[in-house]
């Protein structure tokens, strides 16, 4: 051996003692979170998140109504989604349909009060409205309770309810009813001309568990083989990829990191769904993943235990998130 040789690797001895640093500083988190009270999801959802935190427009949330049909007509008097426009007679511009890019909700208000300063509550003409998709709508009023104290989450998934015999992607806002002391599913897209365009016969204020299927119920249903993957998508995206890719998404919104829909190209997500899966370890893995969100409540110091300490589900830097 030379005197110039280096005996060891020493860019993976940094990057070892990188993920040594990331890993403490990711536990020292943890315990904050557990003395600031954050271990119980009711505190924990009660507060914004890096893409549900309002800015300078937080009190404009605050002071709207409490009442929850009032909150999703707000929401809805203010957005119209990107699917629903043509049957409503609106004809979006490209430069229309570039809001759907936009991730935090105080980016997005920033817009809405640029194209019309009324407030919030006031209903705003059709081609005022700001193009939105579900996770917008559900990010809308996901950041309108938490602003008013009130716990609220996004969650991924499937409805049953816009296409007769398949699980179409979709996203919904749950939250915390005090009143019956349970969590309820609320879907802020229903507004009364969709209701009768998919003739939906459930309360849109409280979804029932059979209309919208999460993320992780989809994945347990289809590996246990008693659902048919292909039936799960949108368009013409479909399959097991396609489902384990929702949840991915909705265990980042359980830790209040609500991406985009298409979002990817990085950890957890970087894959395509015409790849093949991966091999059985890696499954069992996304089985545990996918079995943590049908036990928020029960596991939820275990939820952010393993987002916090497991660097694929950390998104990109420049998004903000790595502080949830």
């Amino acid at each position: 051996m030379s005197g110039n040789t280096i005996p060891f690797n020493l860019t993976l001895l940094d990057q070892t003692r990188k993920n040594e640093r990331a890993s403490a500083l990711a536990h020292y988190a943890f315990i904050d979170e557990i003395r600031q009270g954050f271990m119980d999801p009711l505190v924990f959802y009660s507060q914004p998140g890096v893409m549900t935190n309002a800015g300078k427009y937080a009190s404009l949330l605050v002071d709207l109504s409490d009442d929850l049909a009032s909150l999703c007509s707000v929401v809805q008097n203010n957005m119209v989604h990107v699917f629903s426009a043509e049957r409503l007679g609106l004809n979006l511009t490209e430069d229309q349909k570039r809001t759907l890019q936009i991730r935090p909700i105080a980016e997005k208000l920033a817009l809405m009060t640029e194209t019309n300063d009324q407030p919030f509550s006031v209903s705003k003409p059709l081609g005022q409205r700001q193009v939105g998709n579900c996770r917008d709508f559900t990010v809308f009023l996901c950041s309108i309770l938490r602003h008013k104290g009130i716990p609220a989450r996004a969650r991924c998934g499937f409805g049953t309810y816009f296409d007769p015999g398949q699980y179409v992607d979709h996203w919904i806002c749950e939250y915390w009813n005090s009143a019956k002391r349970r969590w309820a599913m609320v879907d802020s897209e229903l507004d009364a001309s969709a209701i009768e365009f998919f003739n939906i016969k459930f309360d849109p204020l409280d979804v029932p568990s059979e209309e919208f299927m999460t993320a992780g119920r989809a994945w347990k249903l289809c590996r246990q083989r008693k659902a048919d993957p292909d039936k799960f998508g949108i368009f013409d995206m479909h399959g097991i990829r396609f489902i384990w890719g929702d949840v991915v998404r909705d265990f980042l919104a359980l830790n209040k990191v609500e991406i985009l829909p298409w979002d990817g190209g990085w950890g957890f997500l970087n894959q395509k769904l015409s790849d093949p899966l991966p091999d059985e370890e890696t499954l069992v893995l996304y089985d545990q993943i996918a079995a943590m969100t049908l036990e928020i409540n029960e596991k939820f110091p275990e939820i952010r235990a393993y987002y916090k300490s497991e660097p694929r589900f950390h998104t990109p830097s420049e998004w903000g998130s790595q502080k949830e």
